[in-house]
């Protein structure tokens, strides 16, 4: 396959990545998710305090994640977010909520695990003390009173069946949970119990044989992230963790809009500026560059809305626009370098095929080492910095991941196609003074 087949590919498949972007983006105002501080809604600060005689441990702010996650996922509210703030709270994030006196009583209520036996059949409900609790996936599963609870657990990691190689989650008792466990399965053998927390099944494991030493295994189809989850659901109520609200906000969605409205103001009028800067030094190339932009900015915010739609892993925020905004620069930077590489290669005599190919070779070198440079940064910034700012940075990495796609895959492939046309032969055309 030469050169120009390469291209021709590299353009089909460019296209179709700009109609996949625009079938997620469109329309806008309700594919694209909205954060706190521009959808507005409550902010609250949990504060992790071990009890009497107690040391806090790194871990166990892992646990509690988990737990306030679960809880917060309960709500049912998109774009909510759960994230560590220094190594002894948490910050919680709920946007458009409208009952924030109920959130917060979700929120900062104590958590309970559970252990319950599990009761099948058309007649498992009509005994009194009986109650139907959702599992996961939202499945009803029909449980007895409780007869253990995490605070009879001494401890709970991932481990590995030592015949079939696959994850399974062991479990360990204190002295008294042990014994009350010891009877719990021995009554069950053959039977399932549930394993609940915050009014949810995590897992109904099967009762094999009787389980005497306070050691158990849970084993099941289940994957390591899966077994690691339960572990951790399993430590949190063995552990002496008391989470304490310490501040909470309401934040009003008017303030955000106005300052959206103007962040994307800020983001057009720049787009343009860079646009008109571009024809009128480039040219010729200049009129590329806005096709190259134009598609940047096209994959650039369609994956930012595929990422919030379908992973919850990002949302619209004021920092994240001023991430776009620095985006559209980098973007520019980096065609700015292409284009001044292939003029160079122009002036010193080589034909349009050859500066095409060296020049885009070291632009790319270039432009490599610096964006991993301002890489590095972002990364520093998104792994310690809390709320809107870890926005910021993820945009930022973001833009340079696509920049770097469509110059490769767009950009460089029209120079090779018009390589041989007359358009990048005209030195006018290009930006390049005839009597250079």
């Amino acid at each position: 396959m030469d050169r120009k087949q390469q291209a021709i590919l590299a353009l089909v498949a460019i296209a179709a990545l700009v109609a996949a972007a625009l079938f997620i983006i469109i329309p806008p105002q309700q594919k694209i998710p909205e954060g706190l501080d521009i959808k507005g809604g409550l902010s609250v600060i949990l504060t992790a305090k071990p009890t009497t005689g107690t040391t806090l441990l790194v871990g166990q702010m892992d646990q509690a994640l988990l737990v306030i996650n679960n809880r917060v996922n309960k709500l049912g509210i998109a774009d909510s977010s759960v994230q560590k703030q220094g190594a002894t709270a948490l910050l919680v994030q709920i946007p458009g909520i409208k009952d924030p006196q109920k959130a917060l009583e979700t929120i900062g209520r104590v958590g309970q695990l559970q252990f319950r036996e599990v009761f099948t059949g058309p007649d498992a409900t009509k005994t009194a003390g009986r109650v139907a609790l959702p599992d996961r996936e939202g499945a009803k599963i029909v449980v007895g009173p409780v007869l253990l609870t995490g605070g009879s657990l001494s401890g709970a990691q991932v481990g590995v069946d030592q015949q079939t190689n696959a994850p399974e989650v062991n479990m360990t008792f204190n002295q008294k949970g042990a014994q009350v466990f010891g009877d719990l399965t021995r009554r069950l053998v053959g039977r399932q119990f549930a394993i609940v927390l915050d009014g949810i099944v995590q897992s109904a494991p099967v009762v094999q044989e009787p389980i005497l030493d306070g050691r158990a295994r849970i084993t099941g189809k289940f994957g390591f992230d899966e077994a690691k989850q339960l572990a951790l659901v399993l430590q949190t109520g063995a552990l002496p963790v008391n989470l304490e609200i310490s501040d909470s906000r309401i934040v009003g969605p008017t303030l955000g809009q106005d300052s959206l409205r103007q962040g994307l103001l800020a983001a057009a009028v720049g787009f343009a500026i860079v646009l008109i800067f571009m024809g009128f030094f480039y040219r010729g190339l200049g009129v590329l560059s806005w096709l190259s932009l134009s598609i940047f900015m096209v994959l650039f915010i369609g994956t930012l809305t595929a990422l919030g739609q379908y992973l919850n892993a990002w949302s619209l925020t004021l920092p994240s626009v001023a991430g776009i905004v620095f985006s559209i620069g980098s973007a520019a930077d980096s065609s700015i370098l292409v284009f001044e590489r292939f003029k160079e290669e122009v002036r010193a005599g080589k034909t349009v095929r050859t500066a095409v190919s060296h020049g885009f070779r070291h632009a790319l070198g270039t432009m490599i080492d610096a964006d991993l440079v301002a890489f590095i940064t972002a990364l520093f910034i998104y792994i310690f910095a809390i709320g809107p700012v870890r926005g910021f940075a993820f945009t930022l990495m973001l833009g340079m991941v696509i920049d770097l796609i469509t110059l490769t895959l767009f950009t460089r492939s029209m120079l090779i196609l018009m390589s041989d046309t007359r358009a990048l032969r005209s030195r006018a055309l290009v930006g390049v003074r005839a009597e250079a």
